[in-house]
């Protein structure tokens, strides 16, 4: 308990010092001889009316946390109750452009979850790689219909699925809805040809995937099924199948990329309805029992969602983002795993029989699984003035996760709580969160629960 007092103290103290420092930036940035520059966007005309571009973006969002550690965590063979680390949630350059009337290149390259246990093939360097490298075409005039294929996170299911990470509310995306999230994708793109638009009210995506063989992930793991528990399977290849429809009762969203809005804070009224399917034959695999022989079976995701993103008073600069989701998730029977975001701890140890705890070391809980899954967040933009001229603005925010998976006896209810200070709007974002989680015994039912304090700066241009 001492321990995890000092850590506290130190954590409140880098907050202190962080917003310090923030507060006297906020004052330079958003001075009237520097704003115009600042929001000019790093962009190259092609051709003399700037129809024809080519557009650069960069994004960092580096992490400073205080994690109550699962029983049984440790970290370099050390026993850690808790743990302080600082890493790098994600670092990424998008490049993108249109460079004709029709045709749309879209790149982008980073890393992500950097930190002092990283590695890629044994080295810290290795961590890079491209997450999007796609070209698409606009058969119409307008956005009726476009059509696209490389490594792409144009999928369905959910928007959630598809985030636009530089504009999210809360601290962090719901990563259950990246549902095969680095299992048969590339961090959640994966190789598909597409088609995308909007018709009206309705915007849609049909995709057609390639999806990776799970033994290339480099995770590891059994090459054989698992007893009365499926996986994803390592023998048979089959297309997976995706599809997104949505419908806007007020503005369209933007359809530059893919990637959905997190929060507009204020500048765009939309209200939607949506739903997503992704499909795949014999995705996973298993043995019902030890004299069993091998068993396939078909994945089958679906969501339905609501999202609203709007001002409530232009003059006061007040606005109101919220989302509800229910997802129903078949990965086979009894099928569960664990997420931890950028995990601080390196292991479980031996005595607290990692096979049989659903929780295992560090930050992890039961993300994803076969069940169902509620997830809904609320934000509330307050007014501009608040904070006084120059000094940006203040966006509480409350997120709620519940789910009930097969594989468990007790559901999975996870709370995160926080409030992002906009510097400058996305570009300069400065946010503290706080995550309370449940821990699962071998018995599969929640013995209690660990919170995870976090601050996050990001810089986004």
């Amino acid at each position: 308990m001492k321990y995890f007092t000092r850590q506290l103290i130190l954590f409140l103290s880098l907050l202190q010092i962080t917003i310090s420092v923030a507060q006297t930036d906020s004052s330079k940035t958003n001075s009237p001889t520097t704003k115009a520059k600042e929001d000019r966007p790093l962009k190259f005309n092609l051709n003399e009316e700037g129809s024809h571009f080519f557009q650069v973006t960069f994004l960092n969002q580096s992490w400073v946390r205080l994690n109550e550690s699962n029983p049984g965590t440790t970290v370099l063979g050390q026993a850690a109750p808790t743990t302080f680390d600082i890493g790098l949630r994600r670092t990424r350059i998008q490049m993108f452009g249109q460079v004709t009337d029709r045709a749309f290149v879209y790149f982008q390259f980073g890393m992500n979850n950097f930190n002092r246990l990283y590695q890629n093939e044994g080295s810290r360097k290795l961590a890079a790689f491209f997450h999007d490298a796609v070209g698409e075409y606009r058969i119409t005039k307008g956005n009726q219909l476009k059509i696209g294929g490389g490594l792409t996170i144009a999928n369905g299911l959910s928007r959630f699925s598809q985030p636009s990470i530089g504009t999210i509310m809360a601290m962090d995306v719901p990563v259950f809805a990246q549902a095969t999230v680095d299992q048969t994708d590339l961090f959640s793109r994966k190789l598909s040809v597409y088609a995308r638009g909007q018709v009206g009210k309705i915007d849609y995506r049909f995709s057609l995937s390639d999806p990776f063989p799970v033994q290339t992930n480099g995770l590891g793991g059994s090459s054989s099924p698992s007893v009365g528990r499926a996986t994803f399977s390592q023998k048979m290849h089959y297309k997976q199948f995706q599809t997104y429809l949505m419908y806007q009762f007020w503005e369209h969203e933007g359809h530059l990329t893919p990637y959905m809005t997190g929060s507009s804070l204020g500048k765009k009224k939309v209200l939607n309805v949506a739903g997503g399917i992704i499909y795949q034959k014999n995705a996973m695999w298993l043995r019902p029992s030890v004299t069993d022989s091998v068993k396939f079976q078909d994945m089958l995701l679906w969501s339905v969602e609501s999202y609203m993103d709007a001002p409530l008073n232009k003059e006061k600069g007040t606005a109101l983002t919220a989302y509800i989701g229910y997802f129903k998730y078949d990965f086979g029977t009894n099928y569960v795993r664990i997420g931890a975001q950028m995990n601080p701890a390196d292991a479980t140890s031996s005595s607290a029989q990692v096979s049989k705890i659903a929780s295992n070391g560090g930050n992890g809980f039961p993300m994803m699984g076969t069940g169902s899954i509620v997830y809904g967040q609320v934000g509330l933009l307050l007014p501009k003035d608040l904070l006084g001229d120059n000094h940006g603005a203040l966006q509480p925010y409350l997120t709620v996760q519940h789910n009930k998976f097969h594989a468990l006896n007790d559901p999975v209810n996870v709370f995160n709580g926080g409030i992002n200070w906009l510097v400058n709007g996305h570009r300069a974002k400065l946010s503290v969160d706080y995550q309370n989680r449940p821990v699962f015994n071998q018995d599969q039912k929640v013995s209690g629960r660990r919170g995870a304090y976090t601050i996050q700066y990001q810089i986004f241009i």
